[in-house]
């Protein structure tokens, strides 16, 4: 008769912790990153509001989707065993993501204002072929 341990791990309580709290992040990034950036959008849009607040929709779901869509990519823990190694694993995952998420909204920054630049140098060269003419 072989006896079989069960050894208690705590996996499903690190997939508890940090699935609210890589989505709370993303969320909550998300809200502050595109209500600053609508100013950028209209800039870029060239005054045109409906254009530029639809273009910044899109890109909020993209956002949501592909920010979410690694977190759940990256979400394996392995054989937690001890509630120190719960916290430890835990939050290298968690602050794994966070990096991941400052770069990703830098990355969307840097976007916004490469658009903008476009935007105002095509505009300043409207009006000097206009004072030509």
């Amino acid at each position: 008769m072989t006896a079989t341990i069960l050894t208690q791990t705590y996996n499903f309580s690190a997939y508890m912790i940090y699935l609210p709290i890589v989505i709370a992040l993303t969320v909550l990034v998300s809200q502050f990153l595109f209500k600053n950036s609508k100013t950028f959008m209209i800039d870029i849009f060239h005054q045109k509001e409906d254009i530029a607040m639809a273009t910044n929709s899109l890109f909020k779901i993209g956002f949501y989707l592909l920010n979410i869509g690694f977190a759940l990519c990256i979400i394996e823990f392995f054989q937690i065993e001890t509630v120190e190694r719960l916290v430890v694993a835990v939050s290298r995952k968690i602050g794994g993501f966070s990096i991941y998420l400052g770069i990703m909204m830098l990355l969307n920054l840097l976007l916004f204002l490469k658009g903008r630049k476009h935007a105002m140098n095509k505009e300043k060269q409207i009006q000097n072929e206009n004072i030509d003419l």
